[in-house]
């Protein structure tokens, strides 16, 4: 029979995932107003901000602490995630969107790298800050913290980075297309390209047309369609070069290293893209995306709650800014190339 600690201990758990649950639906009712989609705020923005006004103005109570275990609830999502990744929409997005995105991703990734590391930046948060900057921000954050086993006190920073940054470029940038002049594919692919939330992405591209808002959907599409390469990638790097570079890099080590839920986000594509049809596939992925975006708000809450303002504003933090910063100013320019390149000019001359 089960001991009165363990009947006591699971319903410690259930009222903590309960109480946490609860402000993941409060952070979705607070984003799901029309002006505040328009704005760009999702639901993982107030996630994070319901956590840490809470985690900052009371002391957590013991009971609130069984359920605050964000890597798990991450490691989840992330699998949920690979279900809506299928190769009828990779073939789909097209020569020009992957050609975009692929290069885009590796240069930038390699230069918010390389600037995060000059500013000092250690190689934890400068390798989370490049995905963030270069792949789809948010999920590209998480996915690397869970790949490298990241602090969560910087992924809640870089988070915090991402949707802060993205509010703005998602006003800015379309008003830059029109005063520069660009057509409307060069436009939508420089949004999607640049902007880190699918929802700003999607928000921008609208207020140029049709033809901008479809062109920044497929480029933002064929990143996240890298995200599980980049996750395989950095998951080999980071397991053969080890936190301290102490250890031989066998396949035993790799093994032990390297994150299974990787493997999980792999199979669920694999799964819906070959063994289901393409209509089956996509009903079953808005279920398992919902599930995902639900996971993804809850751990959120939890970062807020184990992150202090005190942190986020230290004086660490300011080389981290600057490196984000710059990165996305590099982002910005280098994918306004990439993007005249392909589509004004390779595309034209070849259709």
């Amino acid at each position: 029979m089960p001991t009165a600690a363990a009947t006591a201990g699971r319903g410690g758990l259930a009222l903590s995932l309960a109480a946490i649950f609860a402000l993941a639906v409060l952070a979705s009712a607070a984003a799901a107003p029309g002006p505040v989609r328009e704005w760009g705020f999702e639901s993982v923005f107030f996630a994070v901000l319901f956590g840490l006004a809470i985690g900052n103005t009371c002391r957590l109570p013991e009971w609130l602490r069984p359920a605050i275990q964000s890597e798990f609830y991450i490691k989840i999502g992330i699998v949920c995630l690979g279900s809506t990744i299928l190769f009828d929409d990779v073939l789909r997005s097209g020569a020009y969107g992957l050609g975009q995105a692929l290069v885009v991703v590796v240069a930038v990734w390699y230069f918010a790298f390389w600037i995060s590391r000059r500013l000092g930046v250690d190689r934890e948060m400068s390798t989370m800050l490049s995905s963030a900057v270069s792949i789809c921000g948010v999920s590209a954050a998480i996915a690397t913290s869970g790949v490298i086993r990241g602090d969560n006190r910087k992924l809640s920073y870089i988070i915090s980075l991402v949707l802060v940054c993205a509010v703005p470029m998602m006003y800015l940038m379309p008003w830059l297309a029109e005063l520069m002049g660009l057509g409307g594919e060069v436009a939508g692919a420089w949004l999607g390209g640049t902007i880190d939330t699918t929802g700003a992405v999607a928000a921008s591209g609208t207020m140029l047309g049709d033809e901008a808002a479809r062109t920044a959907i497929i480029v933002k599409s064929s990143q996240n369609v890298l995200l599980g390469l980049a996750a395989f990638a950095i998951s080999l790097y980071w397991s053969c070069s080890g936190q301290e570079r102490r250890e031989k890099p066998t396949l035993g080590v790799i093994w032990s290293r390297f994150p299974k839920f990787v493997v999980g986000f792999v199979l669920a594509s694999l799964i819906f893209s070959f063994c289901l049809d393409a209509e089956t596939a996509r009903a079953a992925g808005r279920i398992t995306k919902g599930f995902s975006n639900t996971l993804f708000s809850i751990a959120f809450v939890c970062i807020g709650l184990e992150t202090r303002f005190r942190d986020i504003f230290s004086r660490g933090n300011r080389r981290p800014l600057a490196a984000f910063l710059i990165a996305q100013g590099f982002n910005v320019v280098a994918t306004l190339a990439v993007a005249y390149l392909l589509f004004g000019v390779l595309k034209p001359m070849w259709s």
